[in-house]
């Protein structure tokens, strides 16, 4: 399995096969005593991760004491993982991966709290090569355990997928212990919550000025993601003439053709528009100026606003609006227009955005639906009433008073023809014939 190479300089090497490549593990100046014992740990090491089993304990006990050079030739040659590697802890991990994320700072926050649950729950002093997927399940198992929603364990375990994805894309461990952890669905019908017309309008007008009345008439007539694509906007992205607006959109920028869309000026954001651009100072960049600060936290000063107007918060404030929107839209516009305006797919909007309301079920019990005809009723139906309206035709051609015998004949057979053909589909159809 393992041979002893002599090398013409005096230093001997180990070859062997692994995976189908020779590889070979130099000794250095040894003696034939001492490179044939590392030949017989070596085959060890082969044998056990042939077969998938642990290491016996005399070859065991050898690589916890030979040196850091010998154990580093044996790394490279792919029999053990490197000492570096093995002692990688989870904390240590995490920090490195974190200082190579290049993300938006709301993604990083995300994250974030991904990261403090893995150190919190499992430990951030914990050989990270120790994590298999009994503590992955353990892992899930602890955050239903502490009440959070199922749509939030599921971001979680998709987080710590994707992070343990890249500690094996780093080889840091041979595999991923969430591989097959479940997730379940990240769509949380509970928080959903439809901000009807009524209610924005008497939160429009409980807003403290111009710029507060546009951001929550783009978010809930605009559809319109709040903050990021709400401060973004520009003057410059409003076609005046056209009735449209430009939106840029960081969110989806990673998408093909995702990184901005155009949406019509509703008649609802009009007066917003117009009463923010006429109180714009000359030469002022962007629609919203005042709320730009990263301390300023526009769901806090929302919801005060919420209240004054005398509404009860709902839960996501923001994102209802927007969802409330596209539930809207989709009574009149087909889905794919709807979706192009408000910036997301067909499958996210069916599952976190469109609604079903009271709404639908009151107007779909108080519409009287007809009752579909069958095909061939329906045929037999056309051809009676085609029949008809030619014997009607003919009879009243012969009530002219200048008609000749000649012409009056023909049309008296016409109407014959008629008349049979008439009674003949009344029949087709279950008709009985007068």
């Amino acid at each position: 399995m393992a041979s002893i190479s002599n090398d013409n300089n005096g230093t001997r090497r180990i070859q062997f096969m692994l995976n189908g490549q020779r590889k070979a593990v130099r000794l250095g100046h040894s003696t034939a005593k001492q490179a044939m014992a590392i030949q017989t740990h070596i085959e060890n090491l082969i044998s056990a991760r042939l077969a998938g089993t642990s290491l016996d304990s005399s070859t065991s006990q050898w690589l916890a004491a030979i040196d850091d050079t010998l154990h580093g030739r044996l790394a490279a040659s792919g029999l053990v993982v490197s000492r570096e590697r093995n002692a990688t802890t989870l904390g240590k991990f995490l920090a490195d991966y974190f200082s190579s994320l290049v993300v938006k700072d709301g993604t990083e926050v995300a994250y974030g709290q991904t990261r403090d649950m893995l150190n919190r729950i499992l430990g951030e002093g914990r050989a990270l090569r120790s994590i298999g997927p009994e503590d992955a399940d353990k892992w899930r198992q602890a955050l239903v355990s502490e009440g959070y929603a199922n749509a939030t364990i599921s971001r979680r375990v998709g987080v710590a997928r994707m992070m343990f994805g890249k500690a094996v894309k780093w080889k840091l461990i041979d595999e991923n212990p969430f591989t097959d952890v479940k997730a379940g669905s990240q769509t949380n019908k509970a928080r959903q919550f439809f901000v009807t017309r009524e209610a924005a309008d008497k939160l429009i007008a409980a807003c403290p000025d111009a710029q507060w009345r546009l951001m929550v008439a783009l978010s809930r007539y605009g559809g319109i993601r709040t903050p990021s694509e709400t401060l973004l906007l520009r003057w410059g992205d409003i076609d005046w003439e056209n009735n449209r607006i430009h939106v840029s959109s960081p969110k989806t920028e990673h998408c093909e053709g995702g990184g901005s869309r155009i949406i019509p000026i509703f008649p609802e954001l009009k007066k917003p528009l117009t009463e923010c651009f006429e109180a714009a100072l000359p030469g002022e960049e962007y629609c919203i100026t005042r709320y730009r600060s990263a301390a300023c936290n526009l769901r806090t000063q929302l919801t005060r606003i919420i209240k004054r107007a005398g509404l009860k918060p709902w839960p996501k404030l923001w994102h209802n609006m927007r969802a409330s929107r596209q539930t809207e839209l989709a009574e009149t516009y087909p889905i794919q227009v709807v979706c192009s305006w408000i910036g997301n797919s067909i499958d996210v909007a069916q599952g976190h955005y469109l609604q079903v309301m009271d709404a639908h079920f009151e107007r779909a019990v108080s519409t009287i639906q007809p009752s579909p005809a069958s095909p061939e009723t329906a045929s037999a139906k056309a051809a009676h009433n085609a029949a008809q309206h030619r014997a009607e035709t003919a009879c009243k051609a012969m009530q002219g008073n200048n008609a000749d015998d000649d012409k009056t004949r023909n049309l008296l057979g016409l109407a014959e023809v008629c008349t049979n053909v008439h009674i003949n589909t009344m029949g087709a159809a279950g008709f009985e014939p007068a």
